[in-house]
């Protein structure tokens, strides 16, 4: 489409637009008319929410105002690929508020804003709040918060007028331009709209967040209040009251005095006034009942947009509660499907991204792939799932693109609780904490488990792979085990060749051979399980026999100087490219592996600690010529 073209229906949707609509006309499809803010003012006035009464000056008149700024030149330049160059988007953004602030507010809509000041008054001059409400702002994905301007307790339609154009302005701060060009938004798709609402004169304020935005736990809000206007807390310039409350119960977990030593209050004659208070500590500046009552409303904020949410409000001297603001919480680690509705039930996730030490999202089609390799898993053991699509029944949550494993139901049983804890102080020692804390958690409590059908499982699959036998194979002959298993590796690296060569990607012929990969899980995890159980025998067995010798740092560098050590092998490679890909591992200067003897004699000293396997096996595990 022309530039010409998109003018002319701009031009058209000027004609069909008012350049000011009441809060209460608007609701959540609004954005494009209202902005983020303007449009969740007006959902939450028509859905009966305590809301200031205001008008919105909306985007039709800045479109109109800016149309006579002569912005097209700067739109052009910020056009370009310019988002890592801060100091030219600076430049233009600083043109682009020059064009604005230089440029009168066209005659009609000015007469409009007045006229709709006039009528919110009654006639009469009142204070009130002049916010920015951009077309690309308060989103579930991107907030945009704090980055175009607010002005509160303005007083007069001259003041108010001032206040619009500044607003206008906003939209192109050096911040505001150089975040839409981070995010790949379009400058000239956004507009903005400006909220202009009766003043609420706040006896207390502050932001409540009806998720912990630390933790990420829902249904657990979060309170910063102070005296005065929310200005204070919002701005960062004070210390405030905090609380975390439990939703559902009401409960006060959490009660931190600020000492509230800024205080931000709306001056008679307009603008607003900063003091500073020494003794503010002292006592809180919400009751409990205050607390609740704002936690009851942040819930029914939340229930209402079907998400957490970052909610302003305002207490007047009556003890009237006002909601000023809302919009999601944008940063909040999302939940998988499966997640329960209530606090009643717990369910515990452990992440196959972070065992598989991939932290970012899986393809779309890796993450289709484990479901599947989970059913070839649960098969093996003569559970195979009704849809091997979906995996095991709740075994496999996704959220994120990430995977997840549903570890709820072995928590809750005692060889479950055993086995997930023995095999994570193993691969993932962080959460072998969490898991015991987990177990204190009484919604956790042990349940009683039928063994036989466990029994018989793990018995099918040991008699169908002949694990005993590798187990056996591994410890008395350990060549042959690591044989055993390169034969595997290099079965599999056909198997892959054999793939790339069935077709291009995305093919039928492709992913049928992608298919049969399933076929080999239960022969991989015959032969592969023995050597596991095997050396993580041997590790335990190495530490006990160095208790009170060596630390586990000092037994872990240690036991990395062992042959077949993929780690190792990989840090060997490593060091051979830092000192020389043309050097050989015979050369002077290559970088040679520590091997340590297979039997150590260790003898105890009363009064000393043997330090010899600590000082033979550095961290890095290799040495230098």
């Amino acid at each position: 489409m022309s530039l010409q073209h998109q003018q002319q229906e701009r031009s058209e949707h000027l004609e069909d637009t008012p350049f000011v609509l009441p809060i209460s006309a608007l609701d959540r499809d609004s954005l494009a008319l209202a902005g983020g803010k303007g449009a969740n003012l007006g959902e939450m006035t028509r859905a009966g929410f305590p809301v200031p009464l205001g008008f919105c000056v909306t985007t039709a008149a800045y479109e109109h105002a800016a149309a006579g700024a002569d912005l097209e030149e700067t739109l052009t330049a910020l056009a370009g690929p310019s988002a890592g160059d801060s100091s030219r988007l600076a430049a233009l953004a600083q043109a682009a508020r020059d064009s604005i602030l230089g440029s009168p507010i066209p005659p009609e809509i000015a007469e409009a804003i007045s006229a709709a000041y006039q009528s919110l008054g009654n006639g009469e001059t009142l204070a009130v709040s002049v916010r920015s409400s951009a077309t690309a702002e308060d989103l579930p994905y991107a907030s945009f918060a704090g980055q175009q301007e607010t002005y509160l307790n303005v007083v007069g339609s001259e003041a108010v007028l001032d206040a619009v154009r500044r607003c206008w302005a906003s939209l192109w701060t050096d911040r505001a331009v150089s975040y839409r060009a981070t995010q790949g938004i379009d400058h000239r798709t956004v507009q903005l709209a400006v909220a202009v609402q009766r003043m609420v004169e706040s006896s207390v304020a502050g932001v409540l967040f009806t998720a912990n935005p630390l933790t990420g736990r829902r249904r657990q809000a979060v309170i910063d209040a102070n005296p005065g206007l929310g200005e204070a807390v919002v701005s960062g310039a004070t210390n405030p009251d905090h609380f975390v409350v439990t939703t559902a119960t009401g409960e006060i977990v959490e009660r931190r005095l600020g000492d509230k030593r800024v205080i931000i209050k709306g001056s008679p004659g307009g603008g607003t006034v900063r003091t500073e208070s020494l003794d503010g500590g002292d006592s809180a500046c919400l009751s409990d009942d205050q607390v609740r009552a704002l936690v009851e409303l942040g819930a029914r904020v939340e229930a209402h947009y079907a998400a957490p949410q970052d909610i302003e409000w305002a207490i007047d001297p009556s003890g009237q509660v006002w909601l000023l603001q809302t919009r999601p919480i944008t940063t909040l680690f999302p939940l998988p499907a499966t997640a329960p509705a209530t606090d009643d039930v717990l369910r515990v996730y452990f992440s196959i991204n972070v065992v598989q030490g991939v932290y970012r999202p899986f393809t779309p089609m890796g993450g289709s792939a484990f479901p599947l390799f989970a059913s070839a898993l649960a098969g093996a053991f003569g559970l195979t799932p009704r849809d091997p699509l979906s995996g095991p029944a709740g075994l496999v949550a996704e959220a994120a693109s990430r995977l997840f494993l549903d570890v709820t139901a072995p928590l809750r049983s005692s060889f479950g609780r055993k086995f997930l804890i023995g095999a994570a102080r193993v691969g993932e020692t962080l959460s072998a904490g969490l898991f015991e804390q987990l177990t204190t958690d009484p919604r956790l409590s042990l349940v009683p488990t039928r063994r036989w059908p466990v029994v018989r499982a793990f018995g099918s699959v040991i008699a169908r792979t002949r694990a005993p036998l590798y187990l056996l194979q591994a410890l008395f002959w350990p060549s042959a085990a690591v044989a055993r298993v390169e034969r595997l590796r290099a079965g599999l690296q056909e198997f892959d060749v054999a793939v790339a060569k069935a077709g291009a990607a995305g093919s039928i012929e492709r992913l049928t051979a992608l298919e049969q990969l399933l076929d080999w899980m239960p022969r991989i995890l015959g032969r592969l399980a023995p050597v596991l159980v095997c050396g993580l025998t041997a590790y335990g067995l190495a530490g006990r026999l160095l208790d009170g010798l060596a630390t586990p740092d000092e037994l872990q560098s240690g036991l990395r100087g062992l042959p077949h050590n993929p780690t190792t092998e990989m840090d060997l490679t490593l060091c051979s490219i830092a000192w020389g890909s043309s050097q050989s591992w015979s050369g002077p200067g290559a970088c040679r592996p520590i091997r340590l003897p297979l039997a150590i004699s260790v003898k105890r000293h009363p009064n000393s600690r043997d330090r010899t396997i600590a000082q033979a096996a550095c961290p890095s595990s290799f040495s230098r010529n």
